[in-house]
């Protein structure tokens, strides 16, 4: 391909990006990608990089960072009407690695460079939420998985206090610091137009198998199948939430009596109290939120 642009976080992974790009820029070179390259100077700069490079006419946009770097570089390209005409290179440096567990990437990056040599075109789809930010909606897409709740309180205290940790130990801080303060909370839940009234611990989004760095969280969800998988922790203690994270890691906690899975195209969240939202393993704001699927809306290099 030619116009090829690589869009690079150099603080992904608790900043050791920063040590691994020239390795990377390397690697590329050697197996004879002709490409540009910028670096990423602060959160939300990613966005800007992808829709200029769309719009310079790039034909292959490759993300060098985390699963957040990702995110960012999906939504630069569909708000440069670019999404379709634009293929994406994944090459995971972050603490996570989530999504390219379920797509088939490898998470080495010398083993992902050398995937961009004889490419194979993946479509999958994307997630869009609406949440409440300063007072107003905003829109945004998810590649991953997206959620409210216990959930998006373990992405705050895992991004802010704990990410220099590191891949599992800063969730596992995250979490465990989550588990102390935080109360389940009561929401109007709308799948597809069915209201229910819950007290739920957590409800996640998904579009891939994984999150919070190897949690195994929806193993039935395929990417491209035009749907999310939701999954609905209810209103579990604390004592057995954590009894249950083994679970969770192992795909084996949608028995539990207070877990349940719906597969929806379109989900509506309404707290009676604050509930923070996440995308792709980063803060947003907060709900209501209203979740749905863009089938077949993403062009991924495998």
């Amino acid at each position: 391909m030619s116009h090829i642009k690589v869009i690079v976080n150099p603080v992904a992974g608790a900043g050791r990006t920063t040590k691994k790009w020239p390795e990377i820029m390397g690697l590329l070179k050697s197996i004879g990608l002709d490409f540009e390259h910028d670096l990423t100077e602060a959160p939300g700069h990613a966005i800007e990089l992808a829709k200029s490079a769309a719009k310079k006419g790039c034909e292959l946009v490759i993300s060098v960072g985390g699963d957040g770097t990702m995110n960012e570089v999906v939504n630069g390209l569909y708000a440069a009407d670019g999404i379709d005409n634009v293929m994406l290179g994944i090459i995971s440096t972050g603490t996570g690695a989530d999504y390219i567990r379920t797509i088939g990437i490898p998470r080495s990056y010398k083993e992902a460079c050398h995937c961009l040599v004889n490419p194979r075109k993946l479509i999958v789809d994307l997630g869009v939420i609406e949440y409440t930010s300063n007072g107003q909606t905003v829109k945004r897409l998810f590649v991953n998985f997206a959620g409210l709740g216990f959930d998006a309180e373990i992405v705050k205290a895992t991004t802010q206090k704990f990410k220099a940790l590191g891949n599992t130990s800063s969730y596992l801080m995250g979490l465990f610091t989550t588990l102390i303060f935080y109360e389940n909370r009561n929401v109007s839940l709308i799948v597809d137009g069915e209201v229910e009234e819950r007290k739920v611990c957590t409800v996640l989004m998904s579009n891939g198998r994984y999150g919070g760095g190897g949690m195994l969280a929806a193993p039935n969800a395929d990417p491209a199948d035009g749907i999310l998988d939701v999954l609905i922790i209810d209103d579990l203690t604390k004592l057995d939430l954590l009894r249950s994270l083994p679970r969770i890691y192992k795909g084996t906690h949608l028995t539990h009596p207070k877990v349940t899975v719906k597969r929806a195209r379109e989900v509506e969240i309404r707290p009676a109290q604050q509930m923070a939202v996440q995308a792709d393993g980063e803060l947003l704001g907060e709900a209501p939120a209203r979740f749905y699927i863009m089938p077949a809306a993403l062009n991924v290099v495998i």
